[in-house]
């Protein structure tokens, strides 16, 4: 199993679900920025579970050097790969702010994501599990560059599902709503639209399961973005949104 982004609560707890669920994994990848982070992530496993696992370090704000991964191949990705900024006035007009929300959440990530997608159709087998977010399905003043970059997203995997159907490889898109992740910390969600990591972690592990194609978190969101993206251009304009 490959985890890019494997510091994020959300694919902690996906991994830890697996583990309960499937047993143990032959190789366990943890594509992380922050290596002394996901070291503790490591202990953890191999006292809980005894599960060993091998850290690789990926920053998306550098060049990525594919060489590196040559040897990494595994049946099931996990992509839990995310950067929100700022959408404030600051963040905005900050030229930095706006690269590295389209670094780390499209651009330099989409390469990725083809390298390990490439190898499971050589492989003839294998699923990928991305995380974008509904943020994608509309521009809203409140999150827009981060949201551009998951519409971009979307249509990515999009694309390549219908590229690889025939490949004997899936691709599950899923559609978090809120989640009480650090990412979110401080922002005023409503209790009744938000889930923690674990219970994120079942919804999508259950989607694996079933190799759906588009996964909202909770299914509340597939009604509620239907409904946004559906509002006339010229009342959604004035929404504070």
């Amino acid at each position: 199993m490959i985890v890019l982004g494997s510091n994020s609560e959300v694919a902690q707890a996906f991994v830890e679900e697996v583990l309960q669920q499937d047993g143990n994994l032959e190789n366990l990848y943890l594509f992380t920025s922050e290596v002394e982070t996901a070291e503790k992530f490591a202990r953890h496993l191999e006292v809980k579970y005894l599960q060993d696992s091998e850290i690789i370090p990926l920053d998306l704000t550098n060049e990525v050097n594919f060489q590196h991964f040559e040897r990494i191949d595994g049946s099931l990705l996990f992509c839990a790969v995310g950067y929100m900024g700022m959408d404030t006035d600051e963040g905005l007009y900050d030229s930095k702010n706006t690269s590295r929300v389209l670094d780390i959440n499209y651009s330099k990530l989409l390469p990725v994501l083809t390298y390990f997608a490439e190898k499971m159709e050589r492989r003839r087998g294998g699923t990928l599990v991305v995380l974008s977010s509904v943020a994608g399905e509309r521009g809203r003043q409140s999150n827009f560059i981060y949201g551009s970059a998951k519409a971009g997203l979307t249509a990515y995997l999009s694309g390549l599902r219908n590229y690889m159907h025939d490949r004997r490889v899936n691709v599950i898109t899923v559609k978090p709503g809120f989640m009480r992740t650090r990412m979110t910390e401080g922002l005023p969600l409503n209790p009744v639209l938000t889930v923690t990591p674990a219970k994120a972690a079942k919804y999508i592990f259950r989607a694996y399961k079933k190799q759906q194609n588009v996964v909202y978190v909770l299914p509340v969101w597939r009604i509620i973005m239907f409904i946004i993206r559906h509002i006339p251009e010229f009342i959604f304009i004035k929404l504070k949104l």
